[in-house]
């Protein structure tokens, strides 16, 4: 998750990351990208990765922080402050190597059922978070984006979020999208409801819906900013060989990484294998090559 400051410790001294084994699952081919990588980063890529041929979008499944934090005998706040930092080194390995959209899950929908305190310390560290990070979005080209049930977060976190969106619209190097109070399941249900609605008012038809049509309709594409591409490339860190609940329908042809890393031990290193994976996939569509 992506988390600011503990309340029981402002800079925390965080241990050197250290290497972890891995393993890495196939999946089906991807969504087509819409570009590989600007020409001017290409000088930039570490050995190993080719300009032509990166994701144009990655998407991550954060995890890992408390298990990382009770391993050091330390309470799970001490992870996500680590975890922070992670997700900060891969948005800048993200805009340094040119890939163009990064989408972190940071609070699922069915987090809304752990303790009430522990929920209410984490809206203040998501509101903490977007607020300190808005001058360097501004310096650095990054455009925000929150996805998820909004309705149900601090009016102050709605606010803040709504303040940063705006404020980066105009941002075109990176786009970065946390999904906050975010479900898979629930996107593609309100997507149906508001296709329904149009069916209803008579401004569509059944027969027109397709699934162009459907994909507006998500978190992911409405709004006043440019379509996203569906997510190249989909990580999960800590072991887990799951979604949880994550862009269901956006991953369909997403490629899959899975890593026994711990979400604040993810660094350059465990982030250019995932891509160097991603490159060495043959990826076909569904389509059979000749």
């Amino acid at each position: 998750m992506l988390l600011s400051q503990s309340p029981a410790a402002t800079h925390p001294q965080l241990p050197t990351s250290s290497s972890s084994s891995r393993r890495t699952h196939r999946s089906a081919p991807p969504c087509p990208r819409a570009g590989a990588a600007p020409a001017a980063a290409a000088s930039l890529l570490p050995p190993g990765l080719r300009a032509e041929s990166l994701p144009r979008h990655v998407a991550v499944v954060m995890d890992g922080n408390s298990r990382w934090a009770r391993a050091r005998g330390m309470p799970s706040a001490f992870g996500h402050e680590a975890g922070r930092h992670a997700l900060e080194e891969t948005v800048r390995l993200s805009r340094a190597w040119g890939i163009r959209a990064l989408t972190a899950f940071a609070f699922s929908h069915e987090n809304w059922s752990r303790p009430k305190l522990e929920v209410d310390f984490l809206m203040g560290l998501f509101e903490r978070v977007i607020n300190d990070s808005v001058a360097e979005f501004l310096r650095d080209g990054i455009r925000l984006r929150v996805i998820g049930d909004c309705s149900r977060l601090p009016a102050s976190l709605q606010r803040t979020a709504r303040e940063a969106e705006e404020a980066t619209r105009s941002n075109s190097q990176l786009d970065l999208t946390l999904a906050i109070s975010y479900s898979g399941r629930r996107d593609v249900v309100q997507a149906c409801r508001s296709l329904a609605e149009k069916v209803r008012a008579g401004l569509l038809s059944p027969e027109d819906i397709d699934e162009s049509l459907f994909a507006g309709e998500l978190e992911t594409s409405r709004g006043s900013y440019e379509l996203l591409p569906c997510p190249d490339l989909l990580i999960r860190t800590s072991g887990e060989l799951r979604l949880s609940n994550f862009l269901l329908w956006q991953s369909a042809y997403s490629e899959l990484f899975f890593t026994d890393t711990l979400w604040p031990d993810f660094g350059e290193a465990d982030y250019l294998e995932a891509l160097c994976s991603f490159q060495s996939r043959d990826r076909r569509f569904g389509r059979r090559n000749l």
